[in-house]
């Protein structure tokens, strides 16, 4: 059973396409995402940065999908405040003795 860590920096991605004759500004930021498989094999994603911001999928495809929801979601409901000092910076296994 392998842990996953879908890992970005925050920033900001400017795009100034033109749609339907209009010039859109669009930003896309990027967030940290740690998966890992619970015990009925189910992968549960959490953003470390956005307290409360998770979600669960049988695939990690559907995972996929419903992280970027809860995102949106969370954005939507609390603005782009994420939680104040948290940065991930990396992801580490430690292996000590049980007995």
């Amino acid at each position: 059973m392998a842990d996953w860590l879908i890992s970005f920096s925050v920033v900001e991605k400017q795009d100034f396409s033109k749609r339907n004759g209009l010039s859109v500004h669009v930003v896309f930021v990027k967030f940290a995402v740690i998966v890992e498989k619970d015990e009925s094999g189910y992968y549960v994603a959490t953003v470390p940065e956005l307290p409360g911001c998770h979600t669960q999928a049988k695939t990690l495809d559907e995972l996929n999908r419903r992280i970027k929801e809860a995102i949106e979601a969370y954005l939507e409901a609390e603005g782009s405040k994420s939680k104040d000092g948290v940065e991930l910076i990396g992801f580490q296994f430690i292996e000590v003795s049980t007995s």
